[in-house]
Order: structure tokens, then C-alpha cells, then sequence
């Protein structure tokens, strides 16, 4: 244990009939570090820690909670928080389960040193973390973003779908490594993904008509025995992501009503139905502004003396849901091209192409995404968009 005096740093502060004992963790593989401000003293306590070791933190927990009691009398309230990252909120459950307030906080909004050469270390960290958590309790707005905890039936939701997204990256590198090796020896026309893979490749000859070379021909089989396995698993999960969707059947799904409810809407299937929910419906937004910040479609000025320019979006918020949105908003313009924000499209573009579309397409997914949580949070349908009979 490690103890400090840091400057300007005032001791937790008294709460209603509680006093206040801080803590910030800085979480690391090697160790986690733990920096306690008490009302007892205007140091500031660093106690280095085993890492992914949520009993021993506990403990120091309960052993600040007792000393504070026993020297003040009064009831004592834990303040805790960490940055979100590897180990994900596991440790915000098991701190909440035993009466301790905690946040979790996106590391992008902390306010960093902008010097080139600064000095960076966990314990240099862990001080600033705690230095925000005071600013924060004092009030001060916009110290942090504080990230909304999921559930653990809502983590466990987006499974399903982000674990299809890398089952078809995978899908994609054994296909390009079957065709690489194939032509180093002029053969081009071999398909991987077609039912009959096995009998093609025995009919495969290269570029001068000999066999393959018996070595090859083995690891392209290899190769297509480790395919045909994940073409099994991808179509394991897209059946119980369309059972999701479907309205005629019930399914463990948090959010099983919204999936179904988006699904009924022309140009939008399953799959962008489940991210959709799985990654930005499943939870509730105050506002417009707020939903397009959390996807990273809000516009990103930048002003500085006679300096002023357009940045375009922030991309700062759920890159993969932003992904979905730029992808159905294309597909709208193609599926709904009678509805109004396909027409505002086609008026603002008109036969232009380039980056102007690129730009617009842009707008049209912002727009698009507030459409679809107006219809999820009040039943009221896109304007002029077609449902699916």
C-alpha cells in the first residue's frame, strides 16, 4: 500500500446522512490499483491488488466501510468506478450486489494531458480517474459519459448476431485461402461454397493439365472440412435468429417483440433486425440527439478563430451499429422508393455520384434510425413505408 498527498484533492464529501468513501480502480492483467479517498484524511490511499480478484477488492471494501463507521459514527456510503474495457461488468454487478454505488465510465471521455510528452502510468491514471469521480458527484456536467450497464439477459442477446458476424469472416478467409492455393496453379474456376466442393475439387486440373500435387490436394480438403464446418454453425445460428423474428413462434428474446415488430417492415430481414435491437433498440434514448450520438451520426463542427469546418459525422458511438444503418439506408432507397425519405434522396442527389451520395446516404441512415425508434417506442409507422404482406 501506497499513500500520497495529492494536491487540491478535498476529502469525500458527507451525503445526506452518510459520509462518502471514494475509490477508482484502474484494472489491468497484471494488477488492478485501487485509489481510496476518505473522509478521514485528505490523502489519497493507492493499494495495489491481485487482478481479476473481485474478492480481495471486496475486502478492502469492507474494511474501509468498518474503519470510516468506527471513526465517524455515521453510516458510510461507497462510491466506486472503473473504465469499461476487457473485463466488461462483471465487476459493476458483483459491486452493485454488495452495496456499492459504481459507474463505469467510457475511457474516450476522460480528459487527458494534451502535452506530446506526458507522463503515463497506471498510477498516474488511476489519481486522474478519482479526480473526476469527485468533479462528478460535485455536479460538474459533462466531466464523463457514464456507459448504461446491460442487463445480462441483454448482453447475452447480441451474442447471436455479433457471433455470425465473425463466423462469416471466418466463412470469407477459408474461401480466399482455397482459391490463393489454387492459383498459384492457374486454377480460377473452383467455388468452395457450392454443395458439390468435394467433387469439383477431384476434377481439378492446373493451368497445363496435371493433377494437384498431393500435398495441396490435402490442405484445400483440410481446409474445406474446417468450411463445411462453419457453413453448419452459420446456418445453427440464422435458424434461431429467423425463429426470433418470426411472430409465429416464441422465443427467449428480451426484446423478441421489437425484432418482430422491425422484421414486418419491407427491405429490413432478420438479421438487421436482431443487430438493430441487439445493439441500439434494446435500451431507451431521451432524445433524437441522443440516439444518433450513441450510433455516431451526429455532425463533428470544429471552430477555432477564423478557422471553420465541417468534420462530418463523429463516428464516436456503436461502430457496427452505424454500419447496419449506412447498409439499410441504401437498401431503403432500393425496397421503399415511394417513401418520402427515399424521395428527399433522389431531389437533394438527383443523377450526381460520388461523395455527394456518400454524403447523403449519411443523412438518410440518421433519419432513417429515428424513424425506426418513433415506430418501436410508439407503433407509428415510417411515413409511406410498405409492409410486408
Amino acid at each position: 500500500m501506497e499513500a500520497r498527498t495529492v494536491n487540491n484533492l478535498p476529502p469525500a464529501a458527507t451525503h445526506d446522512d452518510a459520509v462518502r468513501c471514494l475509490l477508482a480502480i484502474e484494472l489491468s492483467k497484471k494488477s488492478w490499483i485501487v485509489a481510496v479517498n476518505t473522509p478521514l484524511s485528505d490523502k489519497v490511499s493507492r493499494h495495489t491488488l491481485k487482478p481479476c480478484d473481485g474478492k480481495e477488492l471486496l475486502d478492502l471494501c469492507e474494511r474501509i466501510r468498518t474503519r470510516v463507521a468506527r471513526e465517524t459514527k455515521q453510516r458510510v456510503e461507497i462510491v466506486s468506478c472503473y473504465e469499461a474495457g476487457y473485463d466488461g461488468f462483471w465487476l459493476h454487478r458483483l459491486l452493485q450486489a454488495h452495496d456499492i454505488r459504481n459507474h463505469v465510465i467510457d475511457p474516450a471521455s476522460l480528459q487527458v494531458d494534451r502535452r506530446a510528452r506526458r507522463a503515463k502510468t497506471d498510477h498516474v491514471d488511476v489519481e486522474r480517474l478519482l479526480r473526476s469521480l469527485m468533479a462528478y458527484l460535485r455536479g460538474e456536467p459533462k466531466v464523463w459519459s457514464v456507459v448504461r450497464v446491460p442487463s445480462v439477459a441483454e448482453e447475452d442477446d447480441r451474442r447471436l448476431h455479433r457471433e455470425r458476424g465473425r463466423l462469416i469472416n471466418e466463412r470469407i478467409q477459408h474461401v480466399n485461402r482455397i482459391k490463393g492455393l489454387l492459383a498459384i496453379h492457374g486454377t480460377y474456376e473452383y467455388q468452395p461454397l457450392r454443395r458439390d466442393r468435394m467433387q469439383q475439387l477431384e476434377r481439378l486440373r492446373t493451368a497445363d493439365g496435371r493433377s494437384l500435387p498431393p500435398r495441396l490436394m490435402a490442405e484445400i480438403q483440410r481446409e474445406l472440412q474446417r468450411l463445411e464446418l462453419v457453413i453448419g454453425m452459420i446456418k445453427t445460428i440464422e435458424a434461431e435468429r429467423d425463429a426470433i423474428a418470426s411472430a409465429k413462434t416464441e422465443a427467449e428474446h428480451t426484446s423478441a417483440k421489437k425484432i418482430q415488430d422491425l422484421a414486418i417492415i419491407k427491405c429490413i430481414g432478420p438479421e438487421f433486425a436482431n443487430t438493430l435491437v441487439g445493439e441500439v433498440f434494446y435500451r431507451s434514448f431521451d432524445n433524437r440527439k441522443q440516439l444518433a450520438s450513441y450510433v455516431g451520426l451526429t455532425p463533428a463542427h470544429f471552430q477555432s478563430g477564423a478557422t471553420c469546418r465541417d468534420q462530418g459525422i463523429s463516428k464516436a458511438g456503436n461502430a457496427k451499429a452505424r454500419t447496419v444503418m449506412i447498409e439499410l439506408a441504401w437498401l431503403w432507397l432500393r425496397h421503399q422508393p415511394d417513401s418520402p425519405l427515399s424521395i428527399w434522396f433522389r431531389d437533394r442527389v438527383g443523377k450526381l455520384k460520388g461523395r455527394i451520395r456518400r454524403i447523403t446516404i449519411v443523412a438518410v441512415a440518421r433519419k432513417l434510425l429515428i424513424a425506426l425508434w418513433r415506430y418501436l417506442e410508439t407503433g407509428l409507422v415510417p411515413e409511406g413505408a410498405a409492409l410486408k404482406v
